[in-house]
Order: structure tokens, then C-alpha cells, then sequence
């Protein structure tokens, strides 16, 4: 089956999703709370915000298959997963050395794609990726420690990449039949509940942080959720999940930019040309229409 055609040209949706999701290591950093109750009432104060709409999803919610449902969890799951690792890296390391290693993460996808759906990727698209990678890897060069914290923390930022790659085939599948309101709303449904059961038990409260950390929460929600991810699981309706990863690219760029600003983390003079890489290798992909269009029309179903 083949995908259909965005109502409005795709590279202005993942533009804007990707200035949402580098502001999402800013807030994270600006608040005490532990990560795992950040994650929880980022998707919980999202599902707030979308549970006005659920009323014109009824019809399609009872279509869903038991075993959709599943799937739907398990996508919740490795949503959590992702948050749960990659929001604990950055307490351990800088903005610019976990962003970097979200840069694996189209890689991770498009071997996924290519196992689970025989999707092959345009070459031009890989072109830019590499392109795009190298950035990625320049920009984070700098600031990768060699403590024992900060290599935890880079090892986390991996985990959280692979998990997330994995959400993101398994929403490629689940949203050729599902619409992407419902996708998103379940799906967070089930990540806040694996946060909520995961804080009870470990014993971390839920209550009582400050009135700068409840900000940050809804700050979380808005922008980087709303604005990134429920935006980029629309997009998989029109785009495949190895393109929308590979636009992805663009927020160690982003975010690095934004910690320079507000968190006053320096970058060096090779980090700023990688991020020019970046920059250049993700117009190659995204303004060569083709490129996404056909990596998108090869799926079946």
C-alpha cells in the first residue's frame, strides 16, 4: 500500500519538528526533577492538551484489533524507553554528546525498514545522511568525556537511540491503518503509564517539585511533544520513519545552538563547520523531493 500524498509539502512540518525537538535537551536541563517523572508528565500534560479532540476518534478506535492494541503498547513501551534513557544521558553528559549519538539513529531504521518491510532507501538520501552523520559527529566530537559519567551517559543516549528507532518502525506499521491522532494518543497512554509504574516502583515521588519544574513539564509538553513528536507521527502518513530519522539529523545541530545560548556550553570551531554539515546534508535529502517521495512509495502492504 502505498502512502498518501502530505496536503502540505513535508519539508515545513519536519522543519518545524525539528526546532521543537532541540529545545526538548534545554528544558530537560532546566528542571531537577528526576527524568523519569519529567518523561510522565510531559506525555500526561500532551494528553491533556489532545483529549478535546478525542470525541472525533471514536468510530476509529473501535476498529482497532486486539492485537493493534498490542502493538500500540509495545510502541508506548519503547516510547518510555527512549525518554527513560536519553533524558538520563543528558544529566551525565553535554547537550551536544547525546544529540550526537541520536545521529545513529536513521541507521538503526533503515536496516529495520529494509528487515521488516524491504524497504530500500534512495541513494541520494543515503548520500545525505552520511553527509549529515559526519555533522552530527563533529559537532559532538568535542565534548564526548572519557569519565565514567560521561560514558554512561553516551551509552544511554545509544540505548535511547535504538529503542527509539524501534517505535518508530513499529508506528510505520501501525499507522497504515490507524490514524495518527489515535497513534499518538495510545501510544502516550501507554509510555505514561510505564512511567507511572516504574516511579512507584522505585519510590520516586511524584509530587511536591517546584514551581519552575511544573513549568518545565508543560514547556515539555507543548513544544517538543506537541510540536515534535505528534507532528512527526502525522508525517509518517505521507513520509517513511528512514526519512523522517534522517531529517532528524537536524536537531544536534539545533540543540547544541540553543545550549551555546542558554546553558553556555561552548562549542569549537570544527563543531559549527559540522553543523553546516548537517545543515547540507539534510537539504539533499529533504529538497530532493524524489528522494523521500520514493523510499516513502515503495512500501506495501
Amino acid at each position: 500500500m502505498q502512502k498518501t500524498s502530505s496536503p502540505i509539502p513535508v519539508v515545513f512540518p519536519l522543519v518545524v519538528g525539528i526546532v521543537a525537538v532541540s529545545f526538548s535537551s534545554i528544558f530537560i536541563k532546566w528542571s531537577d526533577a528526576p527524568v523519569s517523572v519529567q518523561g510522565m508528565y510531559r506525555l500526561l500534560f500532551t494528553l491533556l492538551l489532545m483529549t478535546p479532540f478525542l470525541f472525533k476518534h471514536f468510530r476509529s478506535m473501535v476498529k482497532i484489533t486486539f492485537r493493534q492494541y498490542g502493538y500500540l503498547f509495545l510502541s508506548g513501551v519503547f516510547l518510555a524507553l527512549h525518554f527513560l534513557f536519553w533524558m538520563g544521558s543528558l544529566k551525565l553528559t553535554t547537550v551536544a554528546s547525546s544529540t550526537i549519538l541520536l545521529s545513529l539513529q536513521p541507521v538503526f531504521v533503515m536496516a529495520g525498514a529494509y528487515f521488516l518491510f524491504k524497504e530500500k532507501t534512495e541513494l541520494q538520501s543515503v548520500y545525505g545522511m552520511i553527509i549529515a552523520i559526519i555533522g552530527a559527529v563533529m559537532i559532538g566530537w568535542g565534548d564526548i568525556g572519557v569519565s565514567k559519567e560521561n560514558l554512561l551517559g553516551d551509552a544511554l543516549s545509544v540505548l535511547g537511540t535504538v529503542v527509539v528507532a524501534i517505535h518508530m518502525l513499529l508506528g510505520q506499521k501501525l499507522m497504515r491503518d490507524i490514524p495518527s491522532f489515535l497513534y499518538s494518543y495510545i501510544v502516550f497512554i501507554s509510555a505514561s503509564a510505564v512511567f507511572a509504574l516504574y516511579n512507584l516502583a522505585a519510590g520516586i515521588p511524584m509530587t511536591g517539585y517546584s514551581e519552575n519544574d511544573w513549568k518545565i513539564f508543560i514547556l515539555l509538553a507543548v513544544i517538543p511533544t506537541v510540536f515534535g513528536h505528534v507532528l512527526f507521527n502525522w508525517l509518517l502518513k505521507y513520509i517513511s520513519a528512514t526519512a523522517i530519522s534522517i531529517a532528524i539529523l537536524g536537531e544536534p545541530v539545533g540543540a547544541s545552538i540553543l545550549a551555546y545560548i542558554l546553558l553556555s556550553e561552548h562549542l569549537q570551531w570544527f563543531q559549527w563547520i559540522g553543523g553546516a554539515l548537517v545543515l547540507a546534508g539534510l537539504y539533499y535529502v529533504l529538497y530532493r523531493k524524489p528522494a523521500i517521495e520514493e523510499s516513502s512509495n515503495k512500501q506495501t502492504a
